[in-house]
């Protein structure tokens, strides 16, 4: 797929492409004066440098500054690809940093507008060096819960999507752009060129969403309400309330256990989407675990309610969660912490994916680190238990102490079936075995698992 032409914006447009009429107020740092043809003597570099400043009408390949986008400040920085193909050198890197340092000090969000082909060659090492002090900045603004979302543009390679892009919290990209740590000019000549481009990158879940440019203004606003910075009028945010309980084709409680187990799985019942399309009036989601895989069956991201509360969400959706689903929940709930927003978690799975690629891909290891998110979120955690909780893999995303169950939902250390057959009872047992197991919703409420049966 061919890049959209809007893609190849300049800094500046890209920078009114967001703001609009609202506007934009740049911001340059301290002069610094280079050494004749910068850092290493590099022949030519000087007029170089001049040819693209004629070019572009910049002197740097990035500007900063601040801007509001829909209804919230934040500080702005954007490459220039023009200028040496939006490089990052000494010079380069004095305006990343200050762009961290101006969000940081006056506590707002930062949006970048990526695009760039990487380190600035003719600077060599002092170049390559940029990307430590990019690294450090983001980490400083990122303890600071602030959060930090990039747009990458066409194209956005090398060191470049490999810092401002890629650790960003939240990554959008235009249609059709190059995004990779490789270059077309560095790749392998038989490399599938989809790998490189924003589709590809987002089947792999590198990047959030892919957002044609007409729908960036609003996508972007609606971010910035939902990851904050907390207004400082705003009260503090409270746990996230409970969901309504959605439409059943039963009524009242199981009877038995077995009855639980049935109506927790019926086709009938409503799922995790008839759940968050009641619960909020804007859904933005995050896609995929940022280490080459997604589970389509776990849905994560954070949402606007009517009042604009945002609540970050983790969703089963009925079917065995994978280790990209784990690792993705983990990371919306640690975002979530980190920027001080409540979480909400929706519990439907009859397990952990346990076929033999789950355990090459890292189950054990996938699961362990969503307790360990659930354990050490400072923020509230609230969970909802709509349909199967099968074992631990349903368990790694339970809220202790603020987990409540539907009438058509079932807790269980084990799946009644498999409980029968590890203890070599015949089939005909497994509605005992369920009875015993106390898996029903008012079973759960005695018990103390749950705190109660949303109705």
């Amino acid at each position: 797929m061919s890049a959209d032409p809007s893609s190849r914006m300049t800094a500046r447009e890209a920078i009114a492409l967001l703001t609009g009429a609202a506007g934009f107020t740049e911001h340059r740092p301290p002069p610094r004066t280079l050494p004749p043809d910068g850092p290493l003597g590099w022949a030519g570099y000087d007029a170089a440098r001049e040819r693209a400043a004629e070019r572009t009408g910049e002197d740097e390949s990035v500007v900063y500054g601040t801007g509001v986008v829909g209804d919230r400040e934040c500080t702005l920085l954007s490459f220039e690809f023009g200028f040496l193909g939006g490089s990052l050198g000494l010079l380069t890197g004095d305006r990343l940093e200050a762009a961290y340092e101006l969000a940081l000090s006056r506590r707002l969000p930062l949006l970048a507008l990526v695009a760039t082909g990487g380190s600035r060659m003719q600077e060599g090492m002092v170049a390559l060096t940029q990307l430590q002090r990019v690294a450090a900045a983001s980490t400083r603004l990122r303890a600071a819960g602030l959060p930090q979302i990039a747009v990458v543009r066409d194209p956005t390679t090398g060191g470049g999507w490999a810092t401002v892009g890629a650790g960003a919290d939240v990554v959008l990209a235009l249609p059709g752009a190059q995004v990779g740590f490789a270059g077309s000019r560095v790749r392998p000549p038989d490399a599938d060129p989809y790998a490189y481009g924003a589709e590809g990158q987002f089947a792999a879940g590198q990047v959030d969403a892919v957002v044609p440019a007409g729908e960036l203004r609003g996508t972007v606003g609606r971010w910035l309400r939902a990851l904050g910075p907390r207004e400082a009028h705003e009260a503090p945010r409270s746990a996230a309330p409970l969901p309504r309980a959605q439409p059943s084709s039963a009524s009242g409680l199981p009877a038995s256990g077995r009855e639980a187990v049935e109506r927790a799985r019926s086709p009938q019942r409503p799922r995790a989407e008839a759940y968050l399309a009641a619960y909020f009036t804007v859904r933005l989601p995050l896609h995929g675990d940022r280490s080459g895989s997604t589970d389509p069956g776990l849905l994560t991201g954070f949402g606007l309610r009517t009042d604009g509360q945002p609540v970050a969400y983790v969703a089963q959706c009925g079917t065995p969660t994978r280790p990209a689903g784990y690792r993705a929940a983990a990371r919306t709930i640690r975002l979530a912490d980190r920027l001080g927003v409540p979480v909400l978690t929706l519990v439907d799975t009859p397990g952990a994916a346990n076929d033999a690629e789950a355990e090459r891909a890292g189950a054990g290891a996938a699961i362990a680190d969503t307790f360990a998110a659930i354990a050490a979120a400072r923020v509230p955690v609230t969970t909802l238990v709509i349909g199967e909780g099968g074992s631990g893999g349903a368990l790694a995303l339970a809220a202790p102490g603020n987990t409540h169950v539907t009438a058509d939902s079932y807790f269980s250390v084990i799946a009644p079936e498999l409980a029968a057959a590890i203890l070599k009872r015949p089939p005909a047992e497994t509605g005992a075995t369920a009875d015993q197991l106390r898996l029903r919703p008012q079973d759960l409420v005695e018990l103390g698992i749950a705190r109660s049966i949303v109705t």
